[in-house]
């Protein structure tokens, strides 16, 4: 298992658009990834639109990105760059 945590810096939050993109990263990888609020400990699967947007991660809030699996550090630095360049705002 392999993990990091950081903030979500864009105006707009992991809603809608950068959800959508967070999902299509993610599911290039063949581990299993999970994201987790560490304000509230509530996590889903970072495959999942429906439940990433559940969490309603707005901008400031902390995450931390775990994944089990062969691909694992790839797919969490990944995926932690992505939130990092603020989805290309």
């Amino acid at each position: 298992m392999y993990s990091k945590k950081t903030a979500i810096n864009n105006r707009t939050g992991l809603h809608a658009r950068p959800a959508s993109d967070f999902v299509k990263c993610a599911s290039q990888f063949k581990s299993k990834i999970t994201i987790k609020n560490l304000e509230d400990g509530e996590s889903a699967s970072a495959k999942s639109i429906i439940l990433i947007l559940a969490l309603s991660l707005s901008q400031g809030m902390k995450v931390e990105i775990t994944a089990e699996g062969e691909d694992e550090g790839k797919a969490v630095d990944t995926l932690v760059a992505l939130i990092d360049s603020k989805f290309g705002e």
